[in-house]
């Protein structure tokens, strides 16, 4: 609920009381949870880091030392985190900036972690491709996947992730 109202009104358009009163608790009531606004992006953020890496690590796992089922792995999962999670994913790309310096640290280097399993799969399915080149096809997948939030509602969720799922496949395998 807080992710919700942070996508929709920005971190600084939200405040504890209104936090509170979407739990069912008053607004001060969250420091018995957490220490402050910032701390509950904090912990926001961290999760879902830490979500998409751990999602991302099991792909590769499931694939059993196939790339390219490790790619669609990826590809399916980022695209169904995204589809399932768009306000996380507004406020994972827009508000990062808010949280303390050490908790962005973490953030950073959990994300970078998740960049670099995709950086792995994609530096097997393409070996005569530079490191900066694969670098930038990883990130390009990451737009085209975590633009969703801005246009799953024409098509549904279903009908998006069919279109996703195969332009970032396409894009990610392509010469």
């Amino acid at each position: 609920m807080a992710a919700q109202m942070f996508a929709e009104r920005g971190f600084h358009g939200v405040g504890v009381d209104d936090i509170g009163a979407a739990a069912g608790i008053t607004g001060p009531g969250i420091y018995r949870h957490f220490a402050s606004k910032d701390a509950i992006l904090a912990e926001m953020l961290v999760r879902i880091s830490e979500r998409l890496l751990a999602g991302g690590l099991a792909c590769v796992e499931n694939a059993r030392g196939d790339p390219s089922a490790a790619l669609v792995g990826l590809i399916a999962w980022q695209t169904d985190f995204a589809l399932s999670n768009p306000a996380l994913i507004v406020v994972q790309l827009r508000d990062l900036a808010n949280v303390a310096e050490a908790d962005r640290r973490r953030v950073r280097q959990l994300q970078r972690r998740y960049v670099e399993v995709w950086v792995d799969i994609l530096t097997r399915l393409h070996p005569t491709t530079g490191e900066n080149q694969i670098r930038a096809r990883a990130h390009a997948l990451f737009g085209l996947i975590n633009s969703t939030p801005h246009s799953a509602v024409q098509l549904g969720a279903e009908g998006m992730s069919d279109i996703l799922r195969t332009m970032a496949l396409a894009a990610a395998t392509s010469s």
